[in-house]
């Protein structure tokens, strides 16, 4: 199948600076974009809302985002009403939870034996918690990155795995990622969840320690994602094309070999993407099963039912208006948001096997598993389980809507 032509050349993707931001620094400096006939200038953005903003008006082409991004912006949730959509999944897997050492003594006070990046740490927080409660002290304070974040909902879902209730129990707060370390040791934080570097610079520095990594709260879940808004795509679909062909090879680039990654680390560090110790860097860009996937497991692939385990979360939390928590609208939002489609014109155009259908059950996999491609071969693919053993049925999605009714937690007013 010959590519479609290019309709525009020369572009501006809007990143964070973050580790899983290797692979747009990797595909420019590699050479990905070039090969697909793309000059591409990175941006670097200082926080998500920015990102949001210089994409809503036409600042940015495209821009590494959030996997709710997309979803919020075309529902009128985040900032103005603006259609996006995302046919990339960039990266899975490299959010943790860090809480600041006193925290965590105590952590380890109530739970003997709790060690850094044990599932027994929700636990062990909700006895700290009690405790607090009992004795009269201030509610603990974290933090995420961005209200309408996979951090943001990993966080709660591993908090109400221990019978947390993050909007009565903590104050929850929102931060650009760089300053969160700073914060935590300065006290004005208890704990966040973000992405590398900033949790490996924490502990490394003695500012905090990891309660749970994200590949515990949910093994393999997607991270983030190339976003554009529709506008743009239907004006710029070649364009497109283009720019997901380079990043599935620069994605498979990554994960082909060590020293791949850190060279990609050691552009970061001196092309001034990131702002941060060189060991940091190249310990969260290292190739392992429990760190940041960018193409095993077919990571491209934007699964719906993956968006749509997130949108059930900020129903759970109350974050979606009534009028939009329903199973069909939420469905019909994801249907547009979400689109497998255009990232199958780009791996058909590339010949790389991919799933057949574009949702699946999640939660099911402890371990290594294979699916049917669509061409009849055999996909290798990774753990997808939840911290609470749960399983996602996105055909069942209006039950687990109800369950989280009857639980009192929809519409809930958040901090």
């Amino acid at each position: 199948m010959m590519p479609t032509p290019l309709e525009r050349r020369q572009l501006t993707l809007g990143m964070l600076p973050l580790a899983d931001a290797a692979p747009l620094v990797a595909a420019l400096h590699a050479g990905f974009f070039a090969g697909e006939g793309l000059e591409v200038t990175l941006s670097i953005e200082p926080s998500w809302a920015n990102i949001r903003d210089r994409i809503q008006l036409g600042v940015l082409d495209a821009a590494q985002m959030l996997p709710l991004m997309p979803l919020a912006a075309s529902l009128g949730l985040d900032g103005q009403l603006t259609p996006m959509l995302s046919a990339l999944t960039l990266n899975r897997n490299g959010n943790a939870v860090t809480v600041s050492r006193p925290l965590f003594a105590a952590m380890q006070h109530q739970h003997p034996g709790l060690q850094p990046d044990d599932p027994a740490s929700a636990g062990a927080l909700a006895e700290v918690i009690a405790e607090r409660r009992a004795s009269g002290q201030a509610l603990l304070r974290f933090a995420t990155v961005y209200p309408f974040s996979s951090h943001r909902y990993q966080l709660r879902y591993w908090l109400g795995s221990a019978g947390i209730d993050p909007d009565r129990d903590l104050e929850l707060r929102v931060m650009p990622p760089p300053q969160m370390a700073a914060q935590l040791e300065a006290g004005w934080l208890d704990g966040y969840c973000v992405g590398e570097p900033w949790n490996a610079m924490a502990r490394r520095q003695h500012q905090g320690e990891v309660a749970i990594s994200g590949h515990r709260i949910w093994e393999g879940a997607p991270e983030k994602v190339l976003g554009v808004t529709r506008a743009w795509h239907d004006a710029h679909p070649g364009t497109h094309q283009a720019l997901l062909r380079a990043l599935i090879r620069t994605g498979a680039w990554l994960d082909d070999d060590t020293e791949h990654r850190r060279q990609a680390a050691r552009w970061m560090i001196d092309g001034g993407y990131l702002d941060a110790a060189p060991e940091d860097v190249e310990r969260s860009l290292e190739l392992r099963d429990d760190g940041i996937i960018f193409s095993r497991s077919v990571t491209p692939w934007p699964w719906r039912s993956q968006t749509l385990w997130y949108a059930a979360q900020m129903a759970r939390w109350g974050h979606l208006p009534e009028s939009e928590s329903d199973a069909a609208h939420l469905i019909g939002a994801v249907m547009q948001c979400t689109r497998p489609d255009l990232c199958r014109q780009a791996t058909d155009a590339l010949g790389l096997p991919m799933p057949e259908g574009d949702s699946k059950l999640e939660g099911c996999h402890e371990g290594p598993w294979q699916l049917e491609g669509r061409d009849g071969g055999t996909l290798e693919m990774s753990a997808d389980r939840f911290i609470d053993g749960a399983i996602f049925d996105p055909g069942r999605l209006d039950e687990l809507l109800e369950h989280y009714r009857q639980l009192s937690m929809l519409n809930r007013p958040a901090r």
